[in-house]
């Protein structure tokens, strides 16, 4: 009989089975188009090696920040960290486990004050707080890339951190293709749900190519 894993251990093993790029990563360039109602924006964007963002061509500027902050986004979740260097000074308890099998990781010393669930070898939930805003992330459908899973459908919920309030939801449809020897986000669709409102914002990359990788 083996012992029972630790929270430490289990959550150390669904962070290790994340995809991200690894240390060879040369970067890419692509063309993006930004859909949202009977607006249509194309642009460049383009991630260096070090992981640097750059987006160009998008006349609106604030469509060109949204770009920007969505493949900041983009590159931290691809971004490589160990988990000494990323958690080694948190401390893990294990907390309930839920109806679907996914078992609650409750954490100390996190500082954005985050607290986790694990089903398996994935991280299904995260849970922040952020100032005034507490903020959900579930994750509903996931890619295995043979190299670790990565994130395809989920939604963010924003409440008030004080009263619990609803503040908004967005729910996330992501595509993944692999160009040589690494994948990247082709297509993501952004459904926003603010009061009776609801908005849809389509992301189209094409023209993806891999930078040449920097001679030493």
């Amino acid at each position: 009989m083996t012992d029972p894993k630790s929270a430490r251990e289990l959550f150390q093993a669904a962070y290790e089975h994340r995809y991200t790029w690894d240390e060879n990563f040369p970067g890419y360039s692509a063309d993006v188009e930004i859909k949202q109602g009977d607006e249509v924006y194309s642009g460049k964007v383009r991630v260096n090696g070090d992981l640097s963002v750059e987006v160009t061509g998008i006349e609106d500027e604030k469509v060109q920040e949204s770009v920007y902050n969505q493949m900041r986004d983009i590159v931290t979740h691809r971004k490589r960290s160990s988990f000494d260097k990323a958690h080694g000074k948190s401390e893990f308890n294990l907390g309930e486990e839920d109806a679907t099998g996914a078992v609650e990781i409750l954490v100390k010393g996190d500082a954005m004050g985050s607290n986790y669930k694990i089903r398996g070898t994935e991280i299904c939930q995260v849970s922040r707080v952020m100032g005034p805003m507490a903020f959900t992330i579930n994750t509903k459908e996931s890619l295995d890339t043979g190299e670790g899973y990565v994130s395809t459908g989920y939604n963010a919920i924003f409440r008030n951190s004080k009263t619990g309030d609803l503040m908004g939801k967005r729910e996330f449809e992501d595509t993944f293709e692999k160009v040589d020897d690494y994948y990247v986000m082709t297509r993501q669709v952004v459904h926003a749900l603010e009061g009776e409102g609801r908005t849809t914002t389509q992301f189209n990359f094409s023209n993806i190519k891999l930078l040449e990788p920097a001679v030493v």
